[in-house]
């Protein structure tokens, strides 16, 4: 039987979580601060940890830091509905955790039931994962240095210190030259694990590829606007939260916002013009990969690249077919290094993915996609 620690100072939520897991088949312990979690997670070894946000003692941030440093395990941050909620949560995901799912605040239809049902879903998801990836994503971070305000990894981490079989990188900006298509579009699909692993790919992407970039991350409103604000903050690119009627040129980015799909409704002069649409759901989720990628395929006709990054399920397998079939180059993420490697293994068994490739590697490959010397395939 599974363990899931649940984590939060509140009673109320520690009996929900525990009672919908529990019916679902999972042995639980709880805590109230994260100081006891770091303690629970040495002694019981859990496979799981539910973790809140705010809490006495030692907050959840603290706590996923230390146990990411000590006995790396998959866990998913229980948060409220505010900015401070999300800039926290995102640390706690710089740190290592896994994914966010949102606590009910009454500003919308959802409830305690729909966070249970969502929960059991999302431990379902990552209780057989590996987090090593993770792990040696946070252990590269605390040996950055920052150069001229942007975000450089110096140094090269040893994967082996923290459990994982193969050696991993730190991480420059990549070297472009002159010999690269004009106007490149990228379009970057992930899931669970992906904010770490887009960090990084953001922190590696050279601005004199010109490229436009359209990310979709499945997340919740709010969260996806401090996506966002990071990503900018550590790339040479201009990264916001996209609008409806966008436009978005060389050396910027737009992530999808929570809650709303992102469509590429035209491309003029080397601009790319988008929309926002609030439907139904495509694979469960909103935003979705596949109406991004889709969109693209149908409307750039620039040179485009698709890329699959971690997460569970199906979604971006169709766009990654479609944005194949348009004659553009696709990526996926490999499984050594894929929190999750749901969505790249369903790209890549659909036969039209050209490379698999891990993470530190990802930003290379984009670049080499663009080179004029035969590389790319229009």
């Amino acid at each position: 039987m599974k363990r899931v620690l649940v984590v939060d100072d509140s009673q109320f939520m520690r009996s929900v979580v525990d009672n919908a897991l529990t019916d679902a088949g999972y042995e639980v312990e709880t805590a109230t601060n994260g100081r006891e979690a770091v303690d629970a997670v040495e002694t019981s070894q859990p496979d799981v940890v539910t973790m809140d946000v705010e809490m006495p003692e030692m907050d959840g941030i603290e706590a996923v830091e230390r146990i990411m440093s000590s006995r790396p395990t998959p866990i998913l941050m229980l948060s409220a509905y505010t900015a401070e909620g999300a800039e926290s949560t995102l640390d706690a995901l710089e740190r290592g955790a896994m994914d966010v799912l949102q606590k009910p605040d009454g500003t919308d239809s959802r409830t305690i039931v729909d966070l249970a049902d969502e929960l059991v879903d999302k431990v379902d998801e990552v209780a057989n994962t590996d987090v090593s990836s993770l792990a040696l994503a946070r252990a590269a971070a605390a040996i950055e240095s920052v150069t001229s305000g942007r975000v450089r990894q110096s140094a090269v981490v040893s994967m082996e210190s923290i459990g994982a079989t193969s050696v991993g990188t730190g991480s420059t900006a990549v070297e472009v030259d002159d010999s690269y298509l004009d106007d490149p579009t990228i379009v970057v699909g992930a899931s669970t694990g992906g904010p770490k692993i887009l960090e990084r790919l953001f922190a590696t992407l050279p601005i004199e590829l010109g490229a436009k970039l359209l990310v979709v991350q499945h997340m919740p409103a709010e969260f996806t606007e401090r996506l966002a604000n990071r990503l900018d903050e550590i790339s040479e690119y201009d990264v916001s939260e996209a609008t409806h009627g966008d436009l978005v040129g060389a050396g910027e980015a737009l992530v999808a916002p929570g809650g709303h799909h992102l469509e590429v409704s035209s491309n003029i002069g080397g601009q790319l013009r988008v929309r926002l649409d609030d439907g139904e759901r495509v694979h469960s989720v909103r935003p979705a990969i596949d109406v991004t990628m889709k969109t693209a395929a149908n409307r750039v006709t620039d040179p485009l690249v698709g890329v699959a990054l971690t997460g569970m399920g199906r979604d971006g397998a169709a766009g990654i077919e479609a944005i194949k079939s348009a004659g553009g180059r696709t990526i996926a993420q490999d499984e050594e290094t894929s929190p999750v490697f749901g969505i790249p293994k369903q790209a890549i068994e659909t036969g039209c993915v050209d490379e698999v490739v891990p993470a530190p590697s990802i930003a290379d490959r984009i670049v080499d996609a663009f080179r004029t010397e035969g590389e790319y395939n229009e």
